[in-house]
């Protein structure tokens, strides 16, 4: 919200160098919603992307705690696969735009985040497979996805107007919103985990305000095209 959807906005305004038309509010906030909309609707057709815990009594019910999941772990896979996508459309679209300093920090974003989610698929992996080499597999499929998505965006978008790859910026954070919101929500409704919740999210915001002013205070976050 502080970095890819301002630098898409400015991207999508600019004055096309073809003499075209500007883009208009309706098209760059429907770039957002498009984004958010693919992500709701593939999870409403079970290609989820989030590993959740699920609280059950069956180790008390049956004598054990091994709980297999509802969501199919080919699903799960696909749903993280499309949103590690997503990443690396907007780190290529940034890269192919020249926004360095976007690009840096969109990257260093998605690297963070990746290491919690890769072990989180590996441990779910695990539990659900039978082999190992499936659950391996599964990660190393998740991981190839940003890099090669990558790859494909930055040699799709390269001599491409920087109009449309602010749109494309856009709709990567409609994705970014999406899993933001929907996998925060829940927690927050819950009765017993809402004010954890609350404060973790309330701590995390803060930390990330912290992070960007410094940052352009620091003169990192000037655009660089």
């Amino acid at each position: 919200m502080m970095v890819v959807i301002p630098e898409g906005f400015e991207l999508a305004t600019t004055a096309p160098a073809s003499g075209g038309d500007e883009f208009g509010p309706l098209v760059l906030g429907g770039a957002i919603l498009a984004g958010f909309l693919m992500m709701l609707i593939l999870e409403g057709s079970g290609i989820g992307h989030a590993v959740h815990e699920e609280h059950h009594d069956h180790s008390h019910d049956h004598g054990h705690g091994h709980v297999h999941h509802q969501t199919s772990t080919w699903m799960l896979v696909l749903g993280l696969s499309l949103h590690s996508a997503a990443d690396g459309l907007a780190i290529g679209a940034a890269a192919a735009g020249g926004v360095v300093a976007v690009t840096a920090l969109v990257t260093f974003a998605v690297l963070v985040h990746k290491v919690p989610a890769a072990f989180s698929l590996g441990v779910f992996s695990l539990h659900e497979r039978r082999e190992t080499k499936d659950a391996i597999r599964d990660v190393v499929l998740f991981s190839l996805a940003t890099p090669v998505m990558i790859l494909l965006s930055f040699h799709a978008f390269a001599g491409v107007e920087v109009q449309v790859i602010g749109l494309a910026m856009l709709f990567a954070a409609g994705t970014f919103l999406y899993v933001a919101t929907v996998d925060t929500l829940p927690d927050i409704h819950n009765s017993e985990t809402g004010k954890t919740a609350l404060k973790h999210v309330l701590i995390g915001t803060t930390i990330l305000v912290l992070i960007f002013f410094a940052a352009y205070a620091s003169g990192m976050l000037e655009h660089i095209h």
